[in-house]
């Protein structure tokens, strides 16, 4: 399961973007682009191919989950979750949480520190 960022994931202020463009999917891999990343938290586009995932691990912060497209299973403290597109999902700080493809799919990833 190769895990790629590109090189140059900064992205433009005060410009209008289309978010699903910004990221490409790669087969047999999960790309991620940063796109803020601050003391106080980050934002992440992730392109998942299908059949990827992450392991179950866990996070010190809650963690917002948009997806844009595609279908993704989401298991946070052993209980399955399947979100499609324009769904989200928040996942508890210290909760364990896995992923995984059910399709294809993107989602932005959004961690705010305490």
């Amino acid at each position: 399961m190769p895990h790629r960022e590109p090189p140059d994931t900064a992205v433009p202020a005060s410009q209008a973007m289309n978010i699903a463009a910004l990221i490409d999917y790669q087969m047999g891999s999960i790309v991620s682009r940063t796109l803020i990343d601050k003391k106080t938290g980050t934002v992440t586009l992730f392109a998942f191919d299908e059949g990827q995932g992450l392991s179950e691990h866990t996070a010190p912060f809650d963690a917002f989950v948009h997806l844009i497209d595609g279908t993704a299973e989401i298991t946070i403290s052993g209980k399955s979750i399947t979100v499609k597109g324009g769904e989200l999902v928040i996942m508890p700080a210290n909760e364990p949480h896995a992923l995984r493809a059910l399709e294809k799919f993107k989602m932005i990833l959004i961690m705010i520190r305490q």
